[in-house]
């Protein structure tokens, strides 16, 4: 089984406080994803909610052809206003292990995101990635960019 990686750094004009209570809520994961994917979390939290080690989040996602899929991770790992991990118990993918980390720099938060992936089914799953499913990720990363300058502005520093 082939992995893939994926690491991406964005800087965000805003707190380390403003930047964690955003990032921390499953909710608003469906803020900074393409409409295309239909991402709807499907478990019962509501706004308040934040990540906790053992956290279960449930999700319906459509990343291909409209194709409707569960999706389901839990949070591993949280470091409270430093980091947080989560990892797919059940999905589309024989590997989701995403990190997301926070640094306060001048002027904001520095965000990185480091995700490892693999795809179920061989050769076919690698030439799948190749032609497809690798573009898809960069382009739903590539969204949450803008998204974030969207809601909390462009970093000037």
């Amino acid at each position: 089984m082939k992995t893939y990686a994926l690491k991406l750094k964005q800087n965000i004009p805003v707190s380390l406080d403003t930047a964690w209570e955003f990032f921390s809520s499953p909710l608003n994961l469906a803020k900074i994803t393409p409409p295309e994917v239909n991402f709807v979390v499907t478990s019962d939290y509501n706004d308040a909610a934040r990540v906790y080690p053992g956290m279960i989040i449930t999700y319906k996602v459509s990343p291909l052809f409209g194709i409707k899929l569960n999706w389901m991770t839990e949070i591993t790992h949280v470091q409270d206003h430093q980091y947080f991990v989560d990892e797919q118990r059940f999905g589309p993918y024989a590997l989701w292990h995403h990190q997301h980390h926070f640094k306060e720099i001048p002027g904001g938060v520095e965000m990185t995101d480091l995700l490892h992936y693999a795809i179920p089914y061989g050769i076919i799953g690698r030439l799948s990635n190749k032609v497809l499913v690798g573009k898809q990720i960069k382009k739903i990363f590539d969204y949450r960019v803008k998204a974030v300058e969207t809601i909390f502005g462009r970093f000037e520093g």
